[in-house]
Parts: structure tokens; sequence; C-alpha cells
């Protein structure tokens, strides 16, 4: 049995039938983390959970005596790079991206900084996070919590594109030069 059918991108030829249990892309990767492997939490998720990796060489970490664990407190609008502890490997013609985590942007506002930000397939060192604190409090990170999340996506990138520099780009299309709030509220 081949499992479920479902159509995936492939490069040069675009969306092609394959099947879930034989055709996987694998993502390759190193945890230097203490903390558990990402994984996919639920089946059909986009995203894997990216965790906080915080030491006592992070600047600015101390120990929570409650917890026993590192942690790094951020005022409001304070921006940081986060440690994960993860290395990636990743297939051609694709990058991993990493966005803000919805519960925690809500509950927290806690936001990846560059969302989404880019992590290139020839890219081979540590897949860390900006964040921000985007609330009006203080707001503490743990060592070992999840503060974004990694999704796979498929990317024109420098060996499929080229840029070609013209005079003039056509301006024949039915939206033209219409841009920002172009199609109104409602």
């Amino acid at each position: 049995m081949f499992g479920n059918k479902v159509k995936i991108w492939k490069p040069y030829t675009g969306y092609v039938d394959a099947y879930t249990e034989t055709q996987k892309i694998e993502i390759k990767y190193v945890n230097k983390s203490p903390h558990k492997n990402p994984i996919y939490e639920h089946e059909g998720d986009s995203g894997f959970d990216a965790r906080a990796w915080i030491t006592e060489e992070d600047a600015g970490a101390k120990l929570d005596k409650e917890s026993s664990c590192m942690t790094i407190t951020l005022k409001p609008l304070e921006r940081r790079k986060i440690h994960t502890g993860i290395y990636f490997e990743l297939p051609d013609f694709t990058e991993i991206q990493c966005r803000s985590r919805s519960g925690r942007s809500l509950e927290d506002g806690l936001v990846v900084v560059n969302s989404p930000a880019t992590i290139d397939e020839k890219y081979r060192g540590e897949a860390c996070v900006l964040i921000i604190n985007l609330s009006n409090n203080k707001l503490t990170i743990k060592d070992g919590e999840k503060i974004g999340q990694f999704v796979l996506c498929p990317v024109y990138n420098s060996r499929l594109t080229k840029l070609t520099e013209v005079e003039e780009i056509a301006n024949n299309t039915d939206r033209g030069e219409d841009g920002f709030g172009s199609t109104g509220k409602e």
C-alpha cells in the first residue's frame, strides 16, 4: 500500500502526484541542545516548533531557582537572538522559514522580528530565532520553551532564476500600479 495520494511541488516540474508514505521530503538536522528533537506535533501541521536553548553564556541569562532552568527576560520592545541548537541540511530548492507561534503572539506578544525569517538551503550554521517582545510588560523566556516554528518551503532561488534589467516593465494588467489599500476594506 502506498498511502495517501497527494500533490507535492517539485523543482522544474511543478506539482506532481506523490504518496505520503513513500516519497517524503527529508530534512536532515543535528540537535546540539539538550531539548527533544523537533517533530510535527499533529498530522498535517505545516511547521515544527523551535525551542529556546538558553545557557549561562547568553547575555542577561539568569537561573530561575523555582524551575531550575536558565531564563532571559525581555523588556517591552526589546529584541534578542535566541539559540535553538538546531542545524539543518536542506533539500535543493527549499528554505526553512521561521515564523511566530500564533499562541505566543496573541497571549504574550512574542513575535519573530523578521517573520518569516529565511534559512537558506546552503546555510549550515545554527538556526537562531530573532524575537521581540511587543507587549507592555516584561516577558521571561525559559530554556526549552517554544519560541517560533520552522516551516519547510519550496523556493525559486538563484539557481532557478535570472535577474534581468529592463528599461520598463509591462503595466498593462488589470491591477497596474494599484497597491496599498486599493481593494478597499469591504
